[in-house]
C-alpha cells in the first residue's frame, strides 16, 4: 500500500457525527472561572489535551451555515450552523472554527454540548438559528431568533452575544417588533444594523422590509423601512462610516449615511443578493444566493462578476490574512474560498 505524509479526511455524515462526538467528549477541561467550549480537533492523554497530528487535516464540521467571519486575532474562520430548525429540535446550533485553508480547526467552539445540556450551564448557551455574524471590539454577534418550534409559535429576533476569546455568552438583544433577522453589522461607535428580509413575492408587503438600528445604549429602533430597500439582506460598513446594504429583491446595492439618508445606489450584476464585504479601498463584493455569482463593484465603476455557479452562495466573509474571500454554501454543507488579485 502507498504511505502518505499528509492524511485527508474528507466530510461524510458518518465521519462528522464522529467528530462532533469526540469533540463533545473532549471539551475543555473547567474551572469555575472559565466557560465551557470545545477544544481543537485532538485527544485528552494521561489527563491532557494532545492536538492533533499537524500531518492529518481534516475537513467538515458545518451543517447548513449561512454566514461566516474571520477573526483577525486567531487567524481563524468563525462559522455558525444552524442544524436542525427550531421545529424539529431547539436550540442545537453550534459555532465552528476553520483554519484558513478550509482544514477543521475546532469542530464545535461553541456549543459543544448537546440541547439538553446548555440550560445548565452559567450562563445558559441558547443558539438556534443563527443567521448572519459579526465581530466587533472582542464580541461575537449571531442574527437569531426565539419561538418557531411550531406553526403556531411565533418567532422573535434575537442578536446573541458572546465574548469572543471564551465564548461565554453575553446579554441578548430582543427585538419584540421584528419577528426574525438576516444579516448585522456593528460601527465603530458600537451601533448595531441589521436587516429584517421580510415577506418575498408578488403579495409581499413592503412595511416588513426593515433595517433596525440599535445604539450603544440599547435603544432600538427602525433605521429604514420599505423602498428602496426591497427584501434587504446582507448589511456592512463602509470605509466612511456608511451603512450598505444589499437588496435580495433586486440588483440594488444601497448606501445610506448614518442618518439614514440614501447617499448612493449602486448594483450587482445579478439579483438575489445575500452578502457584502466591503475592502477599505472602498470596494465591494456581493453575492447571490440564488444566481452563484459575486459581483465586484470598484468605486465609481460597473459591477463585474468575478466568479459564478456557486450553489447558494450566502453571506460571505473577507480573510484578510489569506486576502481571499470565504463563501458559505447554505444547501451543500461546506464553504468555498476566493482568492482575491
Amino acid at each position: 500500500m502507498p504511505t502518505y505524509k499528509t492524511i485527508k479526511i474528507f466530510s461524510s455524515l458518518l465521519l462528522f457525527t464522529l467528530l462532533s462526538g469526540l469533540a463533545i467528549t473532549h471539551a475543555q477541561s473547567q474551572n469555575s472561572d472559565s466557560y465551557p467550549v470545545g477544544n481543537p480537533l485532538g485527544l485528552i492523554s494521561e489527563g491532557d489535551f494532545q492536538p492533533i497530528s499537524s500531518n492529518v487535516n481534516v475537513y467538515g464540521a458545518i451543517h447548513t451555515a449561512e454566514s461566516c467571519i474571520y477573526d483577525t486575532e486567531r487567524d481563524l474562520i468563525v462559522v455558525p450552523s444552524m442544524a436542525s430548525r427550531q421545529n424539529i429540535e431547539q436550540n442545537n446550533a453550534w459555532v465552528s472554527l476553520i483554519n484558513t485553508d478550509g482544514t477543521l480547526h475546532t469542530t464545535k467552539w461553541i456549543g459543544v454540548q448537546n440541547p439538553g445540556q446548555r440550560s445548565a450551564l452559567s450562563p445558559p448557551l441558547v443558539l438556534n438559528d443563527p443567521l448572519g455574524s459579526e465581530i466587533a471590539d472582542g464580541i461575537l454577534y449571531f442574527a437569531d431568533r426565539d419561538g418557531g418550534t411550531s406553526d403556531s409559535d411565533p418567532t422573535v429576533a434575537v442578536i446573541r452575544r458572546f465574548d469572543l476569546e471564551t465564548g461565554t455568552p453575553l446579554d441578548d438583544i430582543r427585538i419584540e417588533n421584528s419577528p426574525w433577522i438576516n444579516d448585522i453589522t456593528v460601527a465603530d461607535d458600537g451601533t448595531i444594523y441589521t436587516t429584517q428580509s421580510g415577506d418575498i413575492g408578488p403579495d409581499a408587503s413592503s412595511e416588513s422590509w426593515r433595517i433596525w438600528e440599535i445604539t450603544p445604549d440599547g435603544k432600538i429602533s427602525v433605521f429604514s423601512v420599505g423602498e428602496p430597500i426591497n427584501v434587504p439582506n446582507g448589511i456592512a460598513i463602509d470605509p466612511d462610516g456608511n451603512i450598505v446594504v444589499v437588496n435580495f429583491g433586486n440588483q440594488d446595492v444601497l448606501t445610506f449615511s448614518p442618518d439614514g439618508n440614501l447617499i448612493k445606489t449602486e448594483q450587482a450584476v445579478q439579483t438575489g443578493s445575500d452578502g457584502i464585504e466591503i475592502m477599505p479601498d472602498g470596494t465591494k463584493y456581493v453575492s447571490s444566493v440564488t444566481q452563484g455569482g459575486i459581483s465586484r463593484i470598484r468605486p465609481g465603476e460597473s459591477a463585474e462578476l468575478i466568479a459564478e455557479n456557486i450553489p447558494s452562495a450566502a453571506s460571505i466573509c473577507y480573510d484578510s490574512g489569506s486576502n481571499q474571500l470565504v463563501i458559505p454554501m447554505t444547501s451543500q454543507s461546506t464553504l468555498g474560498f476566493l482568492p482575491l488579485d
